[in-house]
């Protein structure tokens, strides 16, 4: 038996570790697009911008693994067999496999213009970056997402000016809605970084941006931080159901027409996974996803029972402050707030009757396991206990 791994990055990694620990014992490649063994992408926005490491290499035991490395070669299409099978096209020649794991990731997006922009994706743009961020430098960062906020922290560190230029009227707007963004805002004046919201960017010319309505906005750097996209371009013509993201079920198997496909599947930032937890297809792009679920993608090829329901978590570390939010709160009834932003440390939780949808917290690490916990369990809470900051998340349970 053959199986491939189309992607370098942490699930592909973990989908080749999980084979190899259920014990197949068959031929086994992993085809990669970039030139390096895969690492983790978390610390490019925080450890290697600040010049702490250069090196985040994923520690895998590669001869042990007994893989073939393709790397510097891409996925360029794919033909599924008619019932198992079938033949992945690549830069490096077509390869047949009787079993394939999709984990290509995810590509920023990138505004129009001519001008120079940055993303931050790969060790390279984070290396660029870093070089860039020199004092006095006029550093201008499109979006006030994760991202965004990760990088204007380490350019205000190194002494860069720093602008911050939002479409919507708070920070992570999109992410956790704009009543919880809003509690942000006073992040970026206490660390130095100019903030403007509710401003919408035209495009980027050679030394800045040029506005939408008018404008412009000078700068050394630009960094463009509006989001990723699936990287699906590969599979035109494949027959592979795509909407936002791979289509897949809980188990990671996707659909070739009407035909569930149990011998190709997808996992990490690329799949649209089900979720029994929320009734809804899920794309989470985040590090524990990519973690976690390549085990239950792997188990789904070898023929056994899997599905993934693990509840969707992330964490940023921004303006000296560790956010982490675990859950999905779309669809919540109401916003409860714990403690008092002003004073430093908070959270907030989602919930729709009794039940704890999802949590948001800073600098309150105890909150969020313990909410996790309750959300995972599913178990009915006491909103008003919820409410109370001075009392343990765990004691709201019912």
């Amino acid at each position: 038996m053959t199986i491939i791994v189309v992607g370098g990055g942490l699930a592909g990694v973990r989908a080749v570790e999980s084979l190899r620990g259920k014990g197949f014992q068959g031929e086994l490649t992993l085809v990669s697009a970039e030139e390096h063994r895969p690492y983790d992408r978390p610390p490019l926005s925080k450890a290697v911008l600040m010049g702490e490491t250069d090196d985040t290499t994923v520690d895998a035991d590669w001869d042990s693994l007994g893989v073939r490395l393709l790397l510097g070669e891409s996925a360029t299409g794919l033909r599924p067999g008619t019932a198992r099978g079938g033949t992945l096209a690549t830069t490096a020649g077509e390869m047949a496999f009787d079993g394939l794991v999709i984990a290509t990731g995810a590509e920023p997006i990138r505004l129009p213009g001519d001008g120079e922009q940055h993303v931050l994706r790969t060790i390279e743009d984070a290396r660029v970056i870093r070089d860039r961020l020199t004092e006095g430098a006029r550093v201008v960062i499109v979006g006030a997402g994760w991202i965004g906020a990760e990088v204007a922290t380490a350019a205000a560190k190194k002494g860069c000016a720093v602008t911050v230029v939002e479409a919507a009227d708070t920070p992570l707007a999109n992410a956790i809605g704009p009543e919880v963004g809003a509690l942000t805002v006073p992040w970026y004046a206490e660390a130095g970084v100019e903030l403007r919201t509710g401003v919408k960017v035209a495009e980027v010319e050679d030394g800045g941006l040029a506005l939408a309505g008018g404008g412009r906005i000078e700068a050394d750097l630009v960094l463009v931080g509006v989001g990723v996209r699936p990287r699906l371009e590969w599979l035109d013509g494949s027959g592979l159901l795509v909407e936002r993201g791979i289509v897949t079920d809980e188990a990671f198997r996707t659909s070739v027409g009407t035909d569930v496909r149990s011998d190709i599947v997808a996992v990490g930032d690329c799949a649209e996974w089900w979720s029994r937890r929320y009734g809804r297809r899920l794309l989470v792009e985040h590090w524990d996803t990519a973690l976690n679920a390549p085990s239950v993608a792997a188990a789904t090829l070898l023929g056994e029972d899997a599905a993934y329901d693990a509840v969707p978590y992330f964490w940023s570390e921004q303006f000296g402050r560790m956010v982490q939010y675990s859950g999905h709160h779309p669809g919540s009834e109401r916003l409860v707030h714990r403690g008092d932003p002003s004073e430093g440390k908070w959270a907030v939780c989602w919930l729709t009757g009794d039940r704890l949808d999802a949590v948001l917290t800073v600098d309150k690490p105890r909150d969020l396991v313990q909410a996790r916990r309750i959300i995972a369990a599913g178990t009915p809470v006491d909103p008003d206990a919820v409410a109370d900051p001075g009392a343990q998340l765990r004691q709201a349970v019912r």
